[in-house]
């Protein structure tokens, strides 16, 4: 994933929730902590060029503005929603694009709906197998578990879960 380097980024005029009196900018454990993420998801979201290059003391400490934090709460949250990382780079583009048609953001917001809707429907189906088979399996002393007969039986596709 590249992050669009054809202009410099003007910084943002976003705030960090209860960030008044931090002196800014801060260490990367620091910056994971007011973001709600650990130092490594900061260190990977900066190596997959999510975060504009952090910078650096002479010794080669991130130094973290308030808008990089701000930007790691963004992708913190589209992670929370179950966006892909390259949903969240185009999310994070469309973000700083002021130029951007709000319904760019949408339709990827729509997608991720969809797929979100599928992949709730197959677990429910799941859960509805796991149901059936647990109604009928005794769960006492005998060895006999039509769950494990079920779980090795190779004509089992799992489009159902009992014959």
């Amino acid at each position: 994933m590249a992050h669009s380097s054809a202009a410099p980024q003007a910084p943002r005029s976003h705030k960090v929730a209860g960030a008044a009196s931090i002196a800014w900018p801060v260490s990367i454990s620091k910056a994971a902590q007011l973001a709600g993420i650990s130092a490594r998801m900061a260190r990977h979201y900066e190596s997959l060029n999510l975060l504009p290059h952090v910078g650096r003391t002479d010794s080669g400490y991130r130094l973290y503005s308030e808008a990089d934090v701000h930007t790691l709460r963004f992708i913190r949250r589209s992670r929370d929603l179950g966006f892909s990382m390259d949903e969240i780079e185009t999310l994070l583009n469309l973000w700083n694009d002021k130029q951007r048609a709000s319904s760019s953001v949408k339709e990827i917001a729509q997608k991720h709906i969809e797929v979100l809707s599928e992949r709730i429907a197959a677990m429910q189906s799941m859960q509805r197998s796991l149901q059936q088979l647990v109604h009928s399996c005794h769960g006492d002393h005998r060895p006999d578990c039509p769950i494990l007969d079920n779980l090795a039986d190779p004509a089992t596709d799992g489009s159902s879960c009992c014959h």
